[in-house]
């Protein structure tokens, strides 16, 4: 059995069934049962040495998530593109870490330029005590993690989340696990191409309006930093 199978039987990610639902996702998402189609559950549970429990609920898994498809008499079968739900952070982990795609970066940021300005501006209207407080914090770890006293990544997109939570709209809010899946991606690029770390001062201009009340200003500031992202997105492709 290949290396892949042996992590996989010593509990690679959170458990067997985590581990097989990892493996067979990233292999949907790069084409590797294009020519051969999809295996079946007995070659499966003998090709990665796990039961066929594990594998019936992988397979279930990933069926929940849009990428199979199964049908009696028909079998299993890799779903199109289009079928997958591309809002299930797996999903978009597994796209992203498919090949770099400055493309579908791009189509990210076109999302966040959708969502969170919005979000900024409800957050300056509806936001509460405890709200604000996470947004001040979110703020107060990218300033530390200016000094190298926190994780640039953690603390940028910790900031982001904290809006999303602070804007009062649930469905906003429902977003956090793909903005922070696709974020990492998106600031490891962005910092790569600066050389530094988010812009600090963009970032405080948002809080700050938030913090003042004023929905317009939090608007523009969140739409000026997304806006940089995709100017940067735009050279590198």
């Amino acid at each position: 059995m290949d290396t892949a199978s042996d992590d996989i039987r010593n509990g690679l990610g959170r458990n067997l069934t985590y581990g097989l639902l990892d493996l067979l996702g990233k292999q949907i998402v790069t084409g590797a049962f294009e020519a051969n189609g999809f295996p079946t559950e007995a070659e499966l549970s003998e090709g990665h040495g796990v039961s066929r429990s594990v594998t019936r609920e992988a397979v279930k898994m990933l069926t929940a998530k849009g990428l199979l498809s199964a049908r009696p008499r028909q079998g299993t079968t890799v779903q199109p593109v289009s079928a997958w739900n591309l809002f299930d952070a797996d999903v978009l982990r597994w796209l992203l870490e498919r090949k770099f795609s400055v493309e579908l970066l791009g189509q990210f940021n076109q999302l966040r330029a959708a969502i969170e300005p919005a979000a900024a501006a409800l957050a300056a209207v509806a936001a509460d005590d405890k709200a604000l407080a996470l947004i001040e914090n979110g703020f107060a770890r990218m300033a530390a993690a200016e000094r190298g006293e926190d994780d640039v990544l953690d603390a940028d997109i910790a900031f982001h989340l904290s809006i999303l939570r602070a804007s009062g709209n649930p469905f906003f809010a429902q977003f956090r696990d793909v903005v922070a899946t696709a974020l990492r991606t998106s600031i490891r690029l962005t910092n790569r191409i600066k050389g530094r770390t988010a812009d600090l001062a963009a970032h405080g201009a948002v809080k700050e309006a938030i913090l003042a009340r004023d929905p317009d200003t939090a608007r523009a500031a969140m739409s000026a930093i997304i806006g940089d992202v995709m100017e940067l997105i735009t050279q590198t492709g």
